[in-house]
C-alpha cells in the first residue's frame, strides 16, 4: 500500500470507474478520495477492488457523517472504525464537513452551524475529541448552505476562521462550497479566501453544481466545473500555493472516464500556473 500523503490532482472513488480505471490508469490522476463510510468493513470484490488501488495511489479518507457541529454525542465508534480503515490502507489524511447531520439519528443532509461564539466553542471541542481518537489532525471543509441559521454573530468566513483556530486543526478548502454560497448569499468570494487560515490548508475540491430555475445554486457534484469556479481554483492557488492536492468531486451524472481526467488534467494545469509555496502547518 502506499503509505503517502496525497499530492497533485485527484479524482473521487467511485464504483462505477473501477472497471476503466483498471484498463487505463490515466498517469495524470495523482491520487484517490474515498469515503469511509461507503467502504470500511466490506469484504469479497469491493474490498479487493479497494486494495488493487489503495496498492498504488495515495487515498484521502473524506468523512460524510461525523457531525462535528451535532448535539448529539460524537460518533467515537465510527471514528474508530475510520481510524482502523485509515491504517489497513496507508491512508494519511482525513477531513469532514464543517456541518451537522445527526440528531437521534442521521438526517442525510448537510446542514449549516449557526455562526456563534458558541457554536465555535462546541464545534472545536467536537474536532478536537476525533483527533483525539484518529491521533492526527483532521481538515474540516466549508461546507454549501441553502438557508442561514438566524442569530450570526459573525460571517461564514470568520466562523470558519474560528474553528480552525480553536481546534487547532486543518482546513479542507472547497472552493465550488465558496462559489455557491457566494452566489446564494451574496458575498465576495475573494474576500471570503482572505478570511479564512489559508497556510493551514491541507486539501482542496472543486466540482460542479446545478442552477434551479429561480437562480439558487446546488451543490451536487453532478455537473462539469464551470469557468466561474475554475477561476476561483487559481485565484486559490495564488494564495496557497500549487502544491496543496485537489480532488474533483464528481457523484451524480457520471461522464467516462476520459472526461473526467480531462477535467483533473485541468486541475494540474492550473496547480503548475502556480506558485509552489504551500506548506502545511506543523
Amino acid at each position: 500500500m502506499s503509505h503517502r500523503m496525497p499530492s497533485g490532482a485527484g479524482l473521487g472513488f467511485r464504483r462505477e470507474l473501477i472497471e476503466s480505471l483498471k484498463q487505463s490508469e490515466p498517469s495524470v490522476i495523482d491520487f484517490f478520495e474515498v469515503a469511509p463510510e461507503n467502504w470500511a468493513g466490506l469484504s469479497g470484490k469491493s474490498a479487493k477492488d479497494l486494495r488493487y488501488f489503495t496498492e498504488r495511489y495515495p487515498f484521502v479518507c473524506h468523512g460524510l457523517s461525523l457531525s462535528l457541529g451535532g448535539l448529539a454525542p460524537l460518533d467515537t465508534q465510527l471514528l474508530h472504525k475510520t481510524k482502523a480503515f485509515m491504517k489497513a490502507h496507508g491512508m494519511q489524511l482525513f477531513t469532514e464537513h464543517l456541518s451537522w447531520c445527526s440528531d437521534d439519528s442521521h438526517l442525510y443532509d448537510l446542514l449549516p452551524i449557526p455562526c456563534t461564539q458558541d457554536a465555535v466553542i462546541w464545534t472545536a471541542k467536537r474536532i478536537a475529541q476525533a483527533q483525539d481518537v484518529l491521533e492526527m489532525r483532521i481538515g474540516v471543509e466549508n461546507a454549501s448552505a441553502y438557508i442561514a441559521p438566524p442569530g450570526a454573530e459573525m460571517s461564514e468566513a470568520e466562523f470558519v476562521a474560528a474553528v480552525v483556530k480553536e481546534a487547532d486543526c486543518l482546513l479542507h478548502l472547497d472552493v465550488n462550497n465558496i462559489y455557491v454560497n457566494s452566489q446564494n448569499f451574496g458575498f465576495d468570494a475573494l474576500d471570503y479566501f482572505n478570511t479564512l487560515p489559508l497556510e493551514r490548508t491541507c486539501y482542496v475540491h472543486v466540482a460542479g453544481h446545478y442552477v434551479e430555475p429561480d437562480g439558487l445554486l446546488i451543490d451536487t457534484h453532478g455537473a462539469e466545473v464551470i469557468d466561474h469556479v475554475w477561476h476561483l481554483l487559481l485565484a486559490a492557488y495564488e494564495r496557497i500555493g500549487g502544491d496543496v492536492p485537489t480532488c474533483l468531486e464528481r457523484d451524480l451524472n457520471l461522464p467516462s472516464l476520459a472526461d473526467l481526467t480531462d477535467e483533473v488534467r485541468h486541475i494540474a494545469h492550473l496547480q503548475a500556473q502556480a506558485p509552489h509555496q504551500y506548506k502545511k502547518v506543523a
